[in-house]
């Protein structure tokens, strides 16, 4: 387990809205140093880091594509150089692509996904593996990484985007083989799972309503929100996780 003294430095990848930037701010009142990755928003990423400074941590802002080796590269240098040694990734950068039938899902759409999805989470979680287990393991542990997979991953989404479902399925996938690929070196990896949650995605799926529409249909009767699914990374980051590892967390209102 990490000492808590030890100066947390996590990257978050998508930060700048939704899932991420809950996550960001979670991570700085928790005591992290965060590095805010975006693709798109720059003015929505400046404002998370500027939450994460007004909760007295350092932040960096980074634009990076996660699907772009060279890019991926960029961003954990920017990192060590602006904060100092990367602790910690949570891997969050996701599309879906708009819904409907795969039987209906262009090419180009399903490659973006997966570049993204899938090829995106390994570029970072490889560079973040070389960067902790370069400096050591063992019982100090050099670090932890948390991927925001889907409750998608165990339902399929069938009439919605089958293929995020499965890209999402081969992040608990790498989750699980990661975890016992590092282990020995004191690196965590874990992932967190959740159902319906109320961001803009919807709205860029084209169907700004689903949240609340979906939310509906589980046990708890609502969509979850961005903070909630932030606190359950936030725990997996934390040294009262230090013997979890290899777990897919749900946090899906019961579906």
């Amino acid at each position: 387990m990490r000492a808590s003294t030890e100066h947390l430095v996590t990257v978050v990848t998508g930060g700048s809205r939704g899932i991420g930037a809950a996550t960001c701010l979670r991570l700085a009142a928790d005591g992290h140093d965060v590095v805010v990755g975006y693709v798109h928003d720059a003015g929505a990423a400046a404002e998370v880091a500027d939450g994460v400074r007004a909760a007295g941590r350092r932040a960096a802002v980074v634009r990076v594509d996660t699907s772009v080796e060279r890019e991926v590269d960029r961003l954990f240098e920017s990192a060590e150089r602006e904060l100092g040694a990367v602790t910690g990734l949570v891997n969050n950068a996701a599309v879906t692509g708009p819904l409907g039938r795969l039987a209906d899902t262009s090419t180009d759409d399903i490659r973006r996904v997966v570049d993204v999805n899938l090829l995106g989470t390994l570029l970072c979680s490889r560079r973040a593996a070389q960067l902790m287990t370069g400096r050591g393991g063992g019982s100090t542990g050099g670090g932890a990484i948390v991927n925001v997979s889907s409750a998608a991953a165990t339902v399929g989404s069938p009439g919605e985007y089958v293929h995020y479902a499965a890209t999402k399925a081969a992040v608990d996938a790498l989750t699980l083989g990661l975890a016992k690929e590092l282990g020995p070196d004191g690196v965590r990896v874990n992932a967190v799972a959740p159902g319906v949650v109320d961001t803009e995605m919807h709205a860029a799926m084209g169907d700004p309503d689903r949240a609340e529409r979906m939310g509906a249909l589980t046990p708890l009767g609502r969509p979850g929100d961005p903070g909630e699914i932030a606190a359950a990374i936030a725990w997996l980051l934390s040294p009262e996780a230090s013997f979890t590892t290899g777990a897919v967390l749900r946090v899906s209102g019961g579906r």
